[in-house]
């Protein structure tokens, strides 16, 4: 009777044990098709959601988390508009980027829906346009001759850029 409860213990721990293994191995599998393995597995490792998701949810983790980058950013932003108070130029031009940022917001919002329903391209197309706004922020800082753009903006950029090529290579992995 000993050995067998023994051995019934063992076999509830190697199933209790294995869901977790396998979604670690999810994890790294679809991490591996992404440009920033160690940035892809930290960030789904650290929601517990993903230990129950699949690719797709993985895709959505990660989409989730660019839409708190951006939110963060443009909060961000609009924070420091108010520290700029007597430079016009600089409070437009972070104003812009806000808004810049609020968009790629909804463009993550626009890849979820499309997720939802296996519209890879389109749900590709809308991080894209979502890393793109990005840029738009960056090039807004160039139409103003004398503006610095601020290296926690830099930081923020690349991070949000780095999120978003995550998410398309998921995305690849998806559409194969």
């Amino acid at each position: 009777m000993g050995f067998s409860w023994f051995l019934m213990l063992l076999f509830i721990l190697f199933i209790s044990l294995n869901p977790i293994s396998s979604t670690s191995d999810l994890i790294q599998k679809t991490c591996k098709n992404t440009k920033y393995y160690d940035l892809c597995v930290n960030s789904l490792k650290s929601d517990s959601s993903s230990s129950k998701a699949d690719c797709k949810g993985l895709a959505l983790i990660m989409v989730k988390v660019g839409m708190a980058n951006a939110t963060a950013t443009s909060s961000y932003l609009s924070s420091q508009m108010l520290s700029v108070t007597n430079d016009a130029s600089m409070k437009k031009v972070m104003k812009e980027c806000a808004d810049k940022y609020a968009s790629a917001y909804d463009a993550f919002g626009n890849s979820v829906q499309d997720l939802s329903v296996e519209m890879y391209d389109y749900a590709y197309m809308d991080v894209m346009a979502a890393s793109d706004y990005t840029n738009a922020c960056h090039n807004a800082f160039k139409r103003y001759p004398g503006l610095i753009y601020p290296q926690p903006l830099a930081i923020r950029e690349d991070g949000l850029k780095r999120i978003c090529d995550i998410v398309l290579g998921i995305f690849d992995t998806l559409a194969s």
